[in-house]
């Protein structure tokens, strides 16, 4: 078992080494910061959605927004989509599952502000619609996915694709990338 517990822990770190080594990615991640740090000085504000894991992923991240990071500073605006239960399943009822995100970034979003999907397959239809809703509004999109991008690659003005199908490889990777984004942001608009 532990010979198993090396070889996962080989893979994230192997997955990482592939982001590092990522000329491309890396300039988007940069780029993506850069976007953040733009929209929040301009009072923007960035919105994540995702599902289940992804979900949890997208909560986390907004949280290091509007909450902190490192720094004791001012809330940022920022928050995951998914949070309002009674909005959720109102919409899921209602509407259907595959809305639940267009609809409200419909009624939140406005032009520059960044929506930010996490799909590990690039394949989920309630971000896919979100993602076309964001676009016509005006904002700015940022996907996180895996390795091919899926039908949100073409969807999206930065598309971050973990060179990964394995989804936890993907998601743990996610969050490394996400950590980041959050310092530099956090850094770039209280720590000049």
């Amino acid at each position: 078992m532990q010979q198993k517990i090396k070889d996962i822990i080989q893979a994230s770190i192997s997955t990482k080494q592939r982001i590092l080594e990522d000329e491309a990615l890396m300039n988007t991640i940069q780029q993506v910061t850069e976007v953040m740090i733009k929209a929040f000085a301009n009072g923007n504000k960035v919105l994540f959605c995702g599902n289940g894991g992804s979900a949890a992923d997208a909560q986390h991240l907004a949280a290091e927004f509007s909450g902190r990071f490192y720094s004791d500073r001012d809330p940022l605006p920022s928050e995951a989509l998914h949070c309002n239960s009674s909005y959720m399943t109102a919409v899921a009822n209602d509407y259907g599952y595959d809305v639940v995100y267009s609809r409200i970034v419909k009624g939140t979003g406005r032009p520059g502000d960044v929506l930010v999907g996490l799909s590990t397959s690039g394949n989920s239809v309630n971000i896919i619609k979100a993602m076309e809703v964001a676009k016509e509004i005006g904002m700015i999109n940022v996907v996180f996915s895996g390795e091919t991008g899926g039908k949100l690659r073409s969807m999206c003005d930065y598309l971050i694709n973990v060179p990964s199908t394995d989804t936890p490889r993907i998601q743990e990777s996610h969050i490394t990338i996400g950590h980041i984004i959050c310092e530099l942001v956090e850094a770039g608009l209280f720590n000049k």
